[in-house]
């Protein structure tokens, strides 16, 4: 069996389906997709958040399998998505005091620097999640992005820390571990989103990510190269379903298929003449459903989120630092029109980002739609710890080797030949030797009971 270190498996656990997609690194640090599982998520998911461990679990396993049976990878470790209200984060500064001005400063120092930010006092029921560096300031020098060679007296570093609910994270390992899997780490599913579809150069020039998936609506946002501010919104697209579902008194499946199919962000006078027919309940008869009056429920829910993501961005204190303007990603952007109401709204330059440009080959065109974004986004920075911590990955399943069936009977013959002269007064025998092999082909040519007998 060989190891291959280099195949990781992101685990989104989202509030509609659960998704797991095996990737394997190329040589372009792309990757390529080996595998995909999903399955409905039965309900034991809420607003991102694990709400029934036992249902979350089935939920995994189903899509863990399939993804294991695409790939043929034997799957024990997964990198997990965590989402859910209870993410905040906050700016915190931390600084080291050097002994000696004269030496270069080392990254055991930078380690231990953002180390102690690890033992900051928080709330009850709450830890953190991720610290991530920014800029530095050494001495009197501010902006400093690599201080590893240089030399001073007093580092000091800017810390954009993310924490989170023990209790929910909790939650999310217990069902992946009942699920026969550990968790390799926990990553905040906006940071895992960016990664997938935010370039370089669009998050130097600044950008605000808006992830809007089933059950929440994920924000992050860019500055500089560095994220700024984290946020995440308990409203995702099946509020958008269920508004549906109670306005025009139909099922949940219906209604989301209509939001599918049938759905729009905008109301236009041309849509009052066409008209959707929904089945209706047994024994009951079918309705008509007006596309304006769909299109009229969607942009009041929509509205709700675009005025909490506006929000947020101006919370973050550098909306005027925006250049990259506005990235809508995850399976609620894939709403018809949306793009076109999130500018009305904000006034700024918006963007459907995809996770293609991130995939090198295997199964791209199933996991190109922006739904797979945060999937994507969780293999990506699961390669980027392993390699930071020299994490195993994950192994392939080993094939079984069919024996040759033809070379196991060849071997059979000679051994038959080679018993046949052997026998007392043949060793001499040209005629008896070949007889041995006459008498060998013909058993050769026998449906080989003889031959499994031995």
């Amino acid at each position: 069996m060989t190891v291959k270190n280099d195949i990781i498996v992101g685990l989104d656990i989202g509030t509609t389906k659960v998704c797991a997609i095996v990737g394997q690194l190329a040589e372009n640090g792309k990757i390529n997709v080996l595998g995909m599982g999903k399955a409905p998520s039965l309900g034991g998911v809420s607003r991102g958040m694990v709400a029934n461990i036992s249902r979350a679990e089935a939920a995994i396993r189903a899509a863990v399998e399939e993804a294991q049976r695409q790939s043929q990878v034997d799957i024990k470790t997964v990198f997990v998505g965590i989402a859910g209200h209870h993410i905040k984060s906050m700016q915190h500064r931390g600084t080291l005091s050097r002994k000696n001005a004269f030496e270069e400063i080392t990254q055991d120092e930078l380690d231990k620097l953002e180390s102690d930010m690890e033992n900051l006092a928080l709330e009850p029921g709450l830890e953190i999640i991720h610290v991530l560096p920014q800029e530095y300031r050494i001495d009197e020098e501010e902006g400093v992005k690599d201080p590893v060679g240089r030399m001073g007296v007093r580092v000091e570093c800017n810390y954009h820390i993310v924490t989170g609910q023990t209790q929910a994270a909790r939650h999310i390992i217990m069902a992946v571990r009942r699920a026969g899997l550990e968790v390799a780490d926990l990553v905040v599913e906006p940071f895992a989103s960016s990664a997938a579809v935010l370039s370089e150069p669009e998050m130097e020039a600044g950008v605000a990510l808006v992830d809007i998936g089933g059950g929440t609506t994920d924000i992050c946002i860019f500055e500089d190269g560095f994220i700024r501010h984290t946020a995440i919104i308990p409203i995702g697209g099946d509020r958008v379903t269920k508004d549906i579902q109670e306005a025009f008194g139909i099922m949940k499946e219906q209604a989301e298929i209509v939001k599918v199919n049938y759905g729009s962000c905008y109301p236009t006078e041309s849509m009052k003449n066409q008209v959707v027919v929904v089945p209706g309940l047994p024994g009951r008869k079918p309705k008509e459903i007006s596309l304006f009056s769909i299109a009229q429920v969607i942009q009041a829910r929509m509205m709700d989120i675009i005025e909490k993501v506006d929000y947020e961005v101006e919370l973050s204190g550098i909306r005027n630092k925006l250049g990259g303007g506005m990235v809508l990603t995850g399976g609620g952007s894939a709403m018809q029109n949306i793009a076109q109401l999130f500018t009305f709204h904000t006034g700024m330059e918006i963007h459907i980002g995809m996770p293609s440009q991130k995939l090198a080959k295997g199964m791209v065109e199933e996991v190109r739609n922006p739904m797979y974004s945060t999937g994507i986004g969780l293999v990506l920075k699961g390669f980027e710890t392993s390699q930071k911590l020299n994490l195993p990955g994950n192994e392939l399943i080993p094939k079984k080797e069919e024996p040759k069936v033809a070379e196991t009977r060849r071997e059979k013959v000679k051994e038959k030949v080679a018993d046949g002269n052997k026998k007392p007064g043949f060793a001499s025998n040209i005629f008896t030797g070949n007889w041995g092999l006459f008498k060998g082909f013909n058993e050769w040519m026998k449906d080989g009971e003889d031959f499994n007998e031995d």
